[in-house]
Parts: structure tokens; C-alpha cells; sequence
């Protein structure tokens, strides 16, 4: 017996012609390959949510180093309150404009410094990238960070 097109015994279609293999199989991997995508973005969305937390962290650590460093510098007198009381208001304000909208919500303490050093505590939180139903919590949605700074004098 001969078989034409892959059709299998017992294939026939109306009007008594086979149908091929091929015509049966059409469409099969549509459902696999939309599922394997589907993956693959949630895996890319979560890979880039961990980047932007990554760098943000980055930024605010940098800026509170240079925040706490303009405040222990040696133009600053640190033997005048109102002079350093102005010096971390400006290193506030600098530091807001420089993370922008995450500097617009994030907390600045100042209260761990004392008359050798300079303590400044940043707390913020990171942008959240995420699809409805993977709202969780990520490692890097909190920003938690202290920075120390010998204050300069001159001898």
C-alpha cells in the first residue's frame, strides 16, 4: 500500500483525499513558543528591575560620600554650629537635586557625627519596574546607607 504526503491510514478529509502530516500539525508550537516568550520578558523585566536597583543603590551611596565630605571639609568652621548647620543644608539640597526624584523622598540624618567625624545617614527608596501580580519585595527596593568623613582642620 502506498502512502502519499505522510498521511497516516484512516486520514481522509471529505470527499476521500488524505491529509498530510503537515496540515495536521499546523500551529502546534504556537502555544509553547507564546509561553517560552512569555518567560523570557518576565525573566528580562526582573533582570532590569535588579539593574536599576543595583545603580540606584550605586548613586545614593556616591552622593552621601560627597555630601558627607563637603560638610568635613576644611572650609567649613567647624567651631561655628550655624556654619555647619549651613554647610549640611546645602549638602542636603545638593544631594536632592542630584538624585533627583528619589532625593525628593529620601531621608538625610545627620544626628551620628560628632566633633571628629561626620555621620550622615541616607534612606531611600528605589523605582519599581514591575507587572501586576509581581509586586513583591525585592532586595533593592530599600536604600539604607551610612557614610563616615574625618573632619579636616588644619594644624
Amino acid at each position: 500500500m502506498h502512502r502519499t504526503n505522510g498521511a497516516e491510514p484512516g486520514d481522509t478529509e471529505r470527499g476521500g483525499t488524505t491529509r498530510s502530516r503537515v496540515e495536521r500539525d499546523t500551529g502546534a508550537g504556537l502555544i509553547g513558543t507564546s509561553v517560552t516568550v512569555m518567560v523570557f520578558l518576565v525573566f528580562l523585566l526582573f533582570t532590569v528591575q535588579i539593574l536599576i536597583g543595583l545603580y540606584g543603590r550605586s548613586v545614593v551611596t556616591s552622593t552621601a560620600y560627597d555630601g558627607a565630605r563637603s560638610v568635613a571639609g576644611s572650609r567649613v568652621a567647624h567651631d561655628d554650629p550655624a556654619a555647619e548647620e549651613a554647610a549640611r543644608t546645602a549638602a542636603v539640597e545638593r544631594m536632592r537635586r542630584q538624585l533627583g526624584d528619589v532625593g525628593e523622598r529620601a531621608m538625610f540624618d545627620w544626628s551620628g557625627s560628632d566633633a571628629d567625624t561626620v555621620v550622615l545617614r541616607v534612606q531611600a527608596d528605589n523605582p519599581r519596574f514591575s507587572l501586576p501580580g509581581f509586586s513583591g519585595p525585592l532586595a533593592t527596593d530599600h536604600i539604607d546607607r551610612t557614610v563616615h568623613a574625618r573632619i579636616e582642620r588644619l594644624r
